[in-house]
This record gives C-alpha cells, sequence and structure tokens, in this order.
C-alpha cells in the first residue's frame, strides 16, 4: 500500500487528497499540520472579520466528506524532511516514512521590522487564529493603525471597521494598491473608505511601535508624527513557506520550483498552492500564485501524479474576484503597472504576477462613480480589465481575455472618448459565442 503524506491542510493539499482518493481506494493518506482549526476557507475570513460569515460556515468539508477521503491527520509541526531516506520528523509524534509527499505549506505574513513588532497587539491575518485574536482585540471604541497597501490590509481595516474600531490606514504609497489598480480606481476605494470613516494616511510609515507594559499604545511614524492606538494589523505582504524545502535540500527559489506535474527537485516529492514557483508558458518565467482556484487546481494535479496517473498543471489567465471597499471586483489578466515599490512585499494574496507583467497596450475606462470598467487593449485582443460595482462584464470579458479573441472589428470603437464600452463588448461577445 503506497503512503502519501501532505504537509500543509489548506486547499492545494486536501484537493491533493481528494485526487489520490480518487485514483486510489487503497493509498494510505496523511495531512499533517500545525494549525489546529482543520480545513477551512482561508478567502472567507475577511467575510468573518465583517460578521457576515459565521464561523461554522467557514469549514467547507463535513464528516461525511473527511469520512469519504479516509484521511489520518497529525496535528504536529513538521522539525525535518530527509528526502533521501524518505523520512519526516515531527516535534512531538516521531519520525514517519513515506512514499511520496506533497509540500503544501503555504505563505506566511511578512512581518513589520520595526521596534515593537514583536508586541502584543500587533496582529496579521495569516489563519483561522489570527482572525480570532483580531475579534478578541477589536472591541468598540478602541483605535486601530493598519499598514499595507495590497488586499491583507484592506481585508482588517474593513473588518475592524465593522467592529466598530476607528481605524488609521497607513499607506506607503501616494494611493491604494498603486501597482495593481489605476488612480481613478484607487480613489474609488479610498472614497469609499472615508465614506465609512477610515482615516487615510498616505505616505506614511511606521517607525516604531509604542508599548506599556508590553501592549501596544500607539505609533510613531517616520515623519516624527505619534498617533495612540491600541493594536496595529500589519497587511504589507506574504512569503511561500520554504524553509522545510530548503533545509532539506529541495531547490528552492521566491518559491519552491516545480515542472509541469508539480514536481520538484526530488521527483517524489511534490509542491503546489502559495509555496509553488510555476512556469508560466507565455512569459518563459516562473510565478507565484496565491489565489484559491490555481491552489486547489495545483493540489489536483500534484495528488493525480503522486497516485500514478497523469496530469499537467497549466498557468492560465489572471482572474480573481474581490471586494475593494465595499465593491465586487474583478480583475482579469494583465492589469498592473509593473512597479515593484513595495519594500519588503514579496506578493500580495489576491494578486497575480501576471498583473505585473504589463504589455505595450491601451488603456480604455468607462465609469460612473460606482460602476468602472477599464480595459487593456492590445493589438489583436483585450489583454487585461478591471471591472468594479456592477459585473455584468465580468464573465464576458473574462471569456475574450482567456480565449485571445481577435477584436479587430470593434478596436477603434473601443479606443474613442466616451466609447459605451459595456454595450460594445456585449454586442461583440454574444456575436463571438454565437460565431
Amino acid at each position: 500500500m503506497t503512503r502519501h503524506v501532505i504537509i500543509g491542510m489548506g486547499v492545494a493539499g486536501v484537493a491533493a487528497a481528494e485526487a489520490i482518493r480518487h485514483t486510489d481506494q487503497s493509498a494510505e493518506i496523511i495531512i499533517a499540520s500545525e494549525d489546529p482549526h482543520g480545513f477551512y476557507s482561508r478567502p472567507g475570513l475577511a467575510y468573518y472579520l465583517t460578521g457576515e460569515l459565521p464561523e461554522k460556515q467557514l469549514y467547507i468539508y463535513s464528516k461525511k466528506d473527511w469520512k469519504r477521503l479516509n484521511i489520518r491527520f497529525v496535528n504536529d509541526r513538521v522539525t525535518r524532511l530527509t528526502p533521501q531516506e524518505r523520512r519526516i520528523e515531527f516535534a512531538r509524534a516521531g519520525a514517519l516514512s513515506y512514499d511520496r509527499l506533497l509540500l503544501a505549506t503555504g505563505a506566511s505574513a511578512v512581518p513589520l521590522d520595526v521596534p515593537g513588532g514583536n508586541l502584543q497587539g500587533v496582529v496579521t491575518l495569516d489563519d483561522f487564529e489570527n482572525a480570532r485574536q483580531i475579534l478578541r482585540l477589536a472591541r468598540r471604541g478602541r483605535t486601530a493603525v493598519v499598514v499595507g497597501g495590497g488586499v491583507l490590509a484592506l481585508e482588517m481595516v474593513e473588518g475592524l471597521r465593522s467592529r466598530g474600531v476607528q481605524v488609521h490606514y497607513f499607506l506607503r504609497g501616494d494611493r491604494y494598491w498603486s501597482n495593481v489598480l489605476d488612480e481613478v480606481e484607487s480613489r474609488l476605494v479610498e472614497k469609499k473608505l472615508a465614506h465609512e470613516q477610515v482615516h487615510i494616511h498616505p505616505r506614511t510609515e511606521i517607525a516604531a511601535i509604542l508599548e506599556r507594559r508590553g501592549k501596544v499604545v500607539g505609533v510613531q511614524t517616520t515623519n516624527g508624527r505619534q498617533l495612540r492606538c491600541d493594536l496595529v494589523a500589519v497587511g504589507i505582504g506574504v512569503k511561500p513557506r520554504i524553509e522545510l524545502a530548503r533545509g532539506a535540500g529541495i531547490d528552492v527559489d521566491r518559491g519552491i520550483p516545480v515542472n509541469e506535474n508539480m514536481q520538484t527537485s526530488f521527483l517524489h516529492v511534490y509542491a503546489a498552492g502559495d509555496v509553488a514557483f510555476v512556469n508560466n508558458p507565455q512569459t518563459g518565467q516562473r510565478v507565484l500564485n496565491l489565489l484559491w482556484f490555481p491552489a486547489r487546481f495545483q493540489g489536483h494535479v500534484a495528488g493525480t501524479n503522486m497516485a500514478g496517473d497523469h496530469a499537467v498543471y497549466r498557468q492560465g489567465l489572471a482572474f480573481n474576484v474581490l471586494r475593494l471597499g465595499g465593491m465586487m471586483t474583478s480583475i482579469i489578466g494583465a492589469v498592473g503597472s509593473g512597479g515593484r515599490d513595495e519594500g519588503p512585499v514579496d506578493m500580495t494574496r489576491g494578486s497575480s504576477e501576471t498583473w505585473l507583467q504589463l504589455p505595450n497596450t491601451l488603456a480604455v475606462a468607462s465609469n460612473d462613480d460606482i460602476n468602472h470598467v477599464r480595459l487593456l487593449v492590445g493589438e489583436r485582443s483585450l489583454l487585461g480589465a478591471v471591472v468594479m460595482g456592477d459585473q455584468t462584464l465580468s464573465v464576458p470579458l473574462q471569456d475574450l481575455i482567456s480565449k485571445q479573441v481577435e477584436i479587430k472589428s470593434i478596436r477603434d470603437q473601443l479606443l474613442k472618448p466616451g466609447a459605451s464600452l459595456g454595450h460594445l463588448i456585449m454586442e461583440f461577445w454574444y456575436k463571438a459565442s454565437a460565431g
């Protein structure tokens, strides 16, 4: 009987277990994780913070699902891997041998490297326990400082504000998420936040976190200003957890490089999810993809190959649906500015490497305050889009961009000032779908 060990209980690890069990009913499957809360929806934590999603709905699988998969769980920390011996050592549970191994160790928040960065009251949003900690600290009448320019920070801003906490939001640059959004889009988000009484501080960084008896009582900024607060929420980015792989002699880079079968430099060791450094066939470069659905697909491919069947992972179109300042937003394909000026940030959850590789394109936009559409128009096809508010165009644009549909017949119309982008895109998509 083949023994498969999966380190990590996120969506990539569980998808791999599903694929293994589907292919091999007799295989032994072991999932090892330090997280005492098991498998839950990481994207759902943002809605748990705001109170829109109850705790029980974070759990995706029922007891019946787990019984069907017939998995053994080890709630412990892995201290050492020796791939040459196919052996795993745990902090408490001793050692374990395996036939095939999957590293689905995920990513962790980049810490704020300033004096006081480890004080009680400095929080991140890596996992369920972090979310519970934030809620314990978030009592009405308290004041928080949130630092970070992307999705992770905004999740904490909205979660804290919804709990009645006064929020000061520090942006390192001039505007929100400037390496992905254009100025109009950033300002739309900021306007929504201001309406919710979030105090936005552009070009502001923390120099030190102030304390009294080991607890946060305020921050000092790099320009010398002091601001009182009860907690500091850090969302400056995340980095893949590659320490185990590096210590085991597995090749590492920004993540763990894998081939199209999700195999690492040791072919019996696989990697998937936030930690996998995959090839992007469009650019020939390796990328990190810190999104839920690609992680699930990568896990499925890894598990299928671990079980002896064959599957291939192909990096697809960057596509993410999220909520920014209360507005549903779809980000499709290449839309970013390509800027890399976010300090120690490696990648931000919710962003995609593809967005940071902007080809030579023309941008056109249409908005009426709440509803906004931006298109990146190439010579022959649409290359990217941002849809904020009304999501009617999201699916048509995803279809047109992913299939690289020839847009020659409407390109000039799209580029005309004041063009009705919604009407043009919908009519063109209907014709393209019918043809």
